[in-house]
């Protein structure tokens, strides 16, 4: 037995499909089928059922499977902790990240992080909640930023910051005149709003009770995932959108004079680093949220957390 043979079989075990694990793991299929088959051998078990498309895990095989993902986090432990005695950081992150945080926050911290830690390595997705839950779980990501809470079993959250939800209204809609916002003041027939799937959206229909109220009468509704595109048809066709704090960083003066607060309490939405509970690489986690709280805005990080949405 072998660690590639074990990674090998955890590689099956997520992508359910010998040629998709072969690409995972940079090898050929054959190389891959033959070391799956020879731990077969060895062990004197099947561990999967190849005459199931995709293929899965016999009863035996998922034992196999777990107690092989267990080894390889701590190889991973190992690893991290002979380059912590060695005084560096190194190593392979792999991280994914939301759609409406990644375009605000990552041109934030990158640079400085990649800079600063040279022979440590990002590989960052953009995945949605949801994604990312599973990712961790199936060991493809080593760690998340979303937003929370989550109250998943088996993921520990680590809060970052928390940003204020804002109001973006055109100078056409009756908000316009108004200096701060309550819930109840919105409109749902006039509310852009992102695409199902998204954890924002469904803060946004929690904060305006958009399930109990109607969105009726109108006669156009667009729904997409970026909210750069929401900001821009509210620019255009009238009407209010609702965005994080982040997305206003660079944003033109012009634009800016558009935006309008939520009164006291605002609502905010929690944005943390999400880990496994038995997770590894500990040190690079830590880098990178060391990273991130130096590049969000003084404002942002003062922010307190009295008004969290529910997800």
């Amino acid at each position: 037995m072998t660690l590639t043979q074990l990674e090998y079989i955890v590689a099956l075990d997520t992508c359910r499909h010998f040629t998709l694990a072969a690409d995972y793991c940079h090898v050929t299929q054959p190389t891959l089928s033959m070391q799956i088959q020879k731990l077969e051998e060895e062990l004197g078990i099947v561990i999967f059922d190849r005459s199931r498309q995709p293929v899965i895990p016999t009863a035996l095989g998922i034992d196999v499977i777990n107690y092989a993902r267990n080894i390889l986090i701590q190889k991973e432990a190992l690893l991290e902790w002979i380059e912590y005695r060695k005084g560096t950081l190194t190593g392979e992150l792999r991280i994914g990240i939301i759609p409406t945080l990644a375009p605000y926050l990552l041109p934030l911290f990158i640079q400085q992080f990649t800079k600063k830690h040279e022979k440590a390595k990002l590989i960052i997705s953009e995945i949605t909640t949801d994604g990312i839950i599973n990712a961790l779980k199936e060991g493809t990501i080593d760690a998340g930023i979303l937003v929370t809470p989550l109250q998943q079993k088996g993921i520990k959250e680590y809060a970052l910051f928390y940003e204020e939800m804002l109001v973006y209204v055109s100078k056409k809609n009756t908000l316009y005149e108004k200096n701060y916002v309550l819930a109840q003041d919105i409109d749902p027939n006039t509310l852009w709003l992102l695409e199902e799937g998204h954890c924002f959206r469904s803060q946004i229909e929690n904060l305006c009770e958009l399930r109990k109220r109607s969105r009726t009468g109108s006669h156009f509704e667009y729904e997409t995932g970026s909210i750069e595109t929401l900001i821009r048809m509210v620019d255009v066709n009238d009407g209010i959108t609702i965005i994080p704090e982040l997305a206003t960083v660079n944003m033109p003066a012009k634009q800016l004079q558009l935006i309008r607060k939520f009164k006291s309490p605002v609502p905010v939405r929690e944005v943390s680093i999400v880990v496994q509970r038995d997770f590894v690489k500990k040190r690079l986690i830590d880098a990178l949220r060391e990273s991130i709280l130096l590049a969000v805005p003084e404002k942002i990080r003062k922010n307190k957390s009295a008004n969290i949405l529910a997800i």
